[in-house]
């Protein structure tokens, strides 16, 4: 937030003070207690000498203010009559010696505050009252995220992390106060603390059953973007996806993925695999045209036909993907013409799996099988890889496995599969697995 923004949340935070204690435009008169939830519960409340002596001029600059207000002066006016006032509040603060004159002094400093515009003011106001030890336990991290907010508006990030932290530990009720902590620790290039600091407020709001506004996710996914961040962006991104399956969502998780994962043309053909299963493919033409072409490219029409055409006629009815463009006629072509002596192969290579020695051709073959949606058959020959062993990429072998299992409603026996999923498939089994979870609910 920045400009005229930031002046709103700055306006709203010194009236929501105001209202959170119970104080009048005027603000508190000495010998009146503050206001609280209980009035059993508000602790014993004395001014000093001292402070009487300082702060009984000072009244009268209240008591015409809220004259002033009652009348409806005019903001300007309102400023003129209190031209002198911060002279004479800072006699005031000086003056203090109890809890009680703190709070006094610290909420007449809100209000004047408030009148002038001066932000430097409102915090000192807020910052006494909360020291005073007089401020009801449950609204601190209110005044907190008060305190926080006026620090990030003036560019304070330094500042802004101590109280929008405590705010954010009290799980405040404004959204905003915790991507304002996550950008402070950002902006003072510390961007790792600052997305741990927004996972705080995510886990806290979690444990109190609220709702976790969309802007957290997108906050924590451009700060880890921005600074190379890639186990925190694609944390962020499945737990978006965990609360949001959207099909954009599905598509930003998957490219993030891919961004941090150092793909190669195996793992880019489980991603595009994901897009298929979970929608992803569903957004407009400029988001997914790429996405097609990777597939195609992965999926090879020399080594999975069958697949390719699939994927080619989706994009083709999408208007993803143009027919006249050379690359797409010749893979669509080149594919056509190889699937049936690619069919009629299977039996043999059935056989060469079952005999091998080791599970590379059992693998190859659940691969066939699980590329012409028949995943009964894959799930039967990945197994037999995953017993065989040998020089076979184990993880992959798994993931396939899992995707085998989803495809006949194996819900467990998949997430059982995608567990067990390691290095560079890690993070896109965890999105597999999400999508199964996904699938499993009634």
């Amino acid at each position: 937030m920045r400009g005229n923004a930031m002046k709103f949340v700055a306006a709203r935070a010194a009236l929501a003070v105001a209202l959170s204690t119970g104080l009048a435009a005027g603000g508190i008169m000495l010998g009146a207690a503050p206001a609280f939830a209980k009035e059993k519960e508000a602790p014993k409340a004395t001014y000093s000498k001292e402070f009487v002596a300082a702060a009984g001029p000072f009244q009268k600059v209240m008591t015409d203010l809220q004259a002033a207000q009652a009348k409806n002066t005019p903001a300007p006016q309102l400023k003129a009559m209190l031209a002198d006032a911060p002279a004479k509040l800072a006699a005031v603060e000086a003056a203090i010696k109890t809890g009680q004159d703190r709070f006094t002094a610290g909420n007449w400093a809100v209000v004047i505050g408030g009148v002038l515009e001066d932000n430097a003011m409102r915090s000192r106001g807020l910052r006494n009252m909360v020291d005073s030890g007089m401020v009801e336990p449950a609204k601190i991290p209110v005044f907190n995220s008060y305190l926080g907010s006026f620090a990030y508006a003036a560019k304070d990030y330094a500042n802004a992390i101590d109280p929008l932290t405590k705010a954010v530990a009290g799980n405040v009720a404004d959204d905003t106060v915790a991507e304002m902590l996550a950008d402070s620790y950002a902006q003072t290039g510390k961007p790792a603390e600052g997305i741990a600091a927004l996972k705080m407020a995510y886990d806290t709001r979690k444990a109190a059953g609220g709702t976790i506004p969309d802007g957290w996710y997108t906050r924590a996914k451009v700060i880890a973007y921005k600074a190379k961040l890639g186990p925190q962006a694609i944390e962020w991104s499945t737990l978006e996806i965990e609360a949001q399956p959207t099909s954009l969502n599905w598509l930003g998780a998957g490219q993030l993925v891919r961004e941090f994962g150092n793909f190669g043309k195996e793992e880019s053909l489980d991603l595009g695999r994901l897009f298929l299963h979970t929608g992803a493919f569903d957004n407009e033409k400029q988001f997914i045209t790429r996405e097609f072409i990777e597939y195609v490219q992965a999926a090879d029409p020399r080594r999975l036909p069958g697949e390719t055409v699939k994927v080619i006629e989706l994009g083709l009815s999408k208007g993803a993907l143009d027919a006249s463009d050379v690359f797409v006629s010749d893979s669509l072509s080149q594919a056509k013409g190889r699937i049936a002596a690619d069919k009629a192969s299977l039996p043999a290579l059935e056989r060469d799996a079952k005999a091998a020695a080791d599970g590379k051709t059992a693998l190859a073959t659940g691969d066939a099988y699980l590329s012409y949606d028949n995943p009964a058959k894959a799930e039967e020959f990945y197994q037999l890889a995953l017993t065989k062993g040998g020089a076979i990429d184990k993880d992959r072998a798994l993931m396939r496995l899992g995707i085998a299992q989803v495809d006949q409603d194996k819900f467990d026996a998949a997430k059982a599969s995608f567990a067990q999923v390691g290095g560079t498939r890690a993070a896109l089994a965890r999105l597999w697995s999400v999508y199964t979870a996904n699938r499993a609910k009634p």
